[in-house]
């Protein structure tokens, strides 16, 4: 099969080109530095043409409001270039539990960018991942300090960048969910306890404090970034930092 990955050439993106060539399929990356801009449309008839699935895993630059005008415009050109091309299943990257957190302007971005795949005119499928590991580090520095580390106690249940593009290229292969599959990583953590522990790995003395306002993660309310019935992913968070 031929797929063209759309934000082939980040994270998540770049892995799931090189597992569906080593799989035997003709992965094609494409981004801004292949010519290829969601937003203009610059390129993107090129690259979808004579593909059977679209990956989009493009991203806003931004997680603030207009991230929804980030995937309305670029959903609207995607779809609107793989219809003209004729594919026949566009996959996107969604998150779990992103329609429970409305008070993120990002996470309603993404219930967009998802609504907009299934109101639209090609067989589809939605891959929700809960967050990522590699994003561990980034999460901490938004209320660090020298000395401390600010964390609600928020339910995470992370999962590996690889586990992530694992499941993406195996439902791009396969046929159109129609709807929705929720990966996640095998063990559910409290968000400070996580930052301990990561710390603690790295040889980092500053002392995580449990704050229930700090961060992004604040206003989730509950365990809904969680799911214990979501397809479990292989590798657990001790084993990813070593």
């Amino acid at each position: 099969m031929k797929f063209a990955v759309i934000g082939g050439t980040g994270l998540i993106g770049s892995q799931v080109v090189r597992t569906l060539n080593a799989a035997g399929h003709e992965a094609v990356p494409h981004s801004q530095s292949t010519g290829v801009d969601v937003i203009s449309g610059r390129g993107l008839d090129e690259a979808v043409a004579g593909a059977d699935v679209v990956v989009n895993l493009t991203n806003s630059p931004t997680f603030d409001e207009a991230s929804l005008a980030f995937f309305q415009t670029s959903m609207d050109n995607l779809l609107a270039a793989a219809r003209k091309s004729g594919v026949g299943h566009v996959v996107i990257l969604s998150i779990v539990g992103a329609d429970q957190v409305p008070e993120l302007d990002y996470y309603r971005a993404k219930v967009l960018q998802e609504d907009i795949l299934a109101a639209g005119p090609i067989p589809y499928s939605i891959v929700r991942a809960t967050q990522f590991m590699d994003f561990v580090d980034a999460v901490l520095s938004w209320t660090a300090d020298s000395e401390t580390v600010r964390l609600p106690a928020t339910p995470i249940q992370p999962i590996a960048s690889k586990d992530v593009a694992d499941a993406v290229a195996q439902v791009a292969a396969g046929a159109p969910l129609g709807g929705i599959r929720n990966i996640a990583g095998p063990e559910i953590f409290p968000l400070d306890e996580l930052g301990r522990i990561t710390l603690s790995r790295k040889g980092d003395n500053r002392t995580v404090v449990t704050d229930p306002t700090a961060g992004m993660f604040a206003v989730v309310k509950g365990d809904v970034l969680t799911d214990t019935d979501a397809h479990l992913a292989p590798t657990r968070y001790a084993d990813w930092l070593s």
